[in-house]
């Protein structure tokens, strides 16, 4: 599902006009985003938890060349699924 497309659907269930859908899913993406860039986990009860995880510093090959690489170490988005989405998933 493309982002158009969550709009449209969020629209249509909560009977808004497309702009508003769209600020509604941009003031989200905006405010979880930051949470997360704080460090703060952002929870949907029900849906899932987003959190901030480190991935350690790597060794990689190159495929092309094979040559071994460092690949350094960052910040990752994980994301777990609650328990209600993975029982409505599973039906």
């Amino acid at each position: 599902m493309t982002k158009a497309e969550l709009v449209e659907k969020m629209a249509e269930q909560a009977k808004l006009t497309k702009v508003d859908a769209e600020r509604a899913l941009a003031a989200f993406l905006s405010v979880a985003t930051v949470s997360l860039k704080e460090g703060n986990d952002v929870t949907l009860v029900g849906f899932g938890t987003f959190s901030v995880g480190d991935r350690a510093e790597r060794q990689g090959r190159n495929p092309k060349s094979g040559e071994v690489i460092t690949i350094a170490a960052k910040k990752v988005v994980k994301f777990k699924p609650g328990k209600a989405l993975q029982e409505e998933i599973a039906r």
